[in-house]
């Protein structure tokens, strides 16, 4: 049998071409599944995607007529599939539950770093033989508070290397996460972790319930001098609220690798492209902002289980077993 990937990126092509050797052949895509891409993958039973598919009704309709039965989606999250429609239509969904949450919670320190110590900026400039230190003062992370949205594994992960730093450690959850409390992590509400927290990350997944978590009302919230990263989706922040208070000249830095409107650009060279999306290109220019391409879960560790997982979902769907990984199961 031969499975279709869409959304293959240049260095995950031969992890999953060794990954599936001897079981069975892997065709690798680099477009992403669309609704224009979705006629490729006729007469394949299962297809492989990758997090910024399109897998929306009409998508599902069209892989469902071309004879797909299963969808192996290479990431954890799945706020892109239309679940219900694809119980209709009697497709069998599974996603990757688990993978490295370090590789997500080192790459948003990595972020805040960034802008705390303007690395981005200093590099350009010495590039340039420029060694001025105007406008590189950061701040020390020891002894100030970091505030943590969502501590499941990654949150934990986060918070883990926050404790090294010596920080004060707010957190914000449906659920205590006893690690974190080992930490030395203290529960708040939301408000009180907005307007106390120095360094604010997100770390929980998207949900109609956290759509817009950080608004306008929250961002008017937090410290003018905070630092706010997202690793985890874009659709947490209001991105026009957010530039907003950028433009009254707010906030310490920002460090965002996942935007809400990412579809269609992220993963993608643009660089040649006049750019339509005034918000983003809006966002570009602030010396206070670094924006990256969703490559937070990006590391041979992470994309190596992932692929390993995405292996095994296709084994389980094809001896017809049900693991905790399928969102909805084979029709009876």
């Amino acid at each position: 049998m031969e499975i279709l990937a869409f959304g293959v990126q240049a260095d995950e092509k031969p992890l999953i071409e060794k990954a599936f050797a001897g079981l069975h052949d892997i065709r690798c895509l680099d477009v992403f599944l669309t609704e224009d891409t979705a006629p490729i993958a006729a007469g394949h039973e299962v297809v492989s995607t990758s997090v910024n598919a399109s897998l929306n009704a009409q998508v599902l309709q069209s892989l469902a007529v071309g004879g797909t039965r299963m969808i192996a989606q290479r990431s954890t999250g799945f706020n892109n599939i239309d679940l219900d429609v694809a119980a209709r239509l009697g497709l069998t969904i599974a996603r990757v539950s688990y993978y490295s949450p370090y590789s997500v919670a080192e790459f948003a320190w990595t972020l805040a770093m960034a802008v705390n110590r303007r690395i981005v900026r200093a590099s350009n400039r010495t590039r340039d033989f420029d060694f001025r230190l105007d406008g590189l003062l950061g701040r020390d992370m020891r002894g100030r508070t970091v505030g943590v949205l969502g501590t499941g594994k990654i949150g934990e992960a986060f918070t883990r290397i926050a404790h090294g730093f010596g920080m004060n450690l707010l957190g914000w959850d449906v659920a205590q996460n006893a690690a974190c409390v080992e930490f030395g992590m203290k529960y708040v509400d939301k408000e009180e972790l907005l307007a106390n927290a120095d360094l604010i990350s997100l770390h929980v997944p998207l949900l109609p319930s956290t759509q817009h978590i950080i608004g306008r009302r929250e961002l008017a919230a937090m410290k003018d001098d905070a630092i706010l990263v997202n690793s985890s989706r874009g659709g947490l922040i209001d991105t026009d609220a957010l530039v907003g208070e950028l433009r009254k000249g707010r906030f310490a830095g920002v460090g965002l690798d996942v935007y809400e409107a990412e579809a269609g650009l992220f993963f993608l060279d643009k660089s040649l492209e006049a750019v339509q999306d005034d918000t983003l290109a809006r966002l570009m220019t602030f010396p206070n902002v670094v924006v990256t391409s969703h490559q937070a879960y990006y590391t041979e560790d992470a994309v190596g289980e992932i692929i390993a997982a995405t292996v095994d979902n296709v084994a389980a769907y094809l001896a017809g077993r049900h693991t905790e990984n399928v969102l909805v199961p084979a029709a009876p």
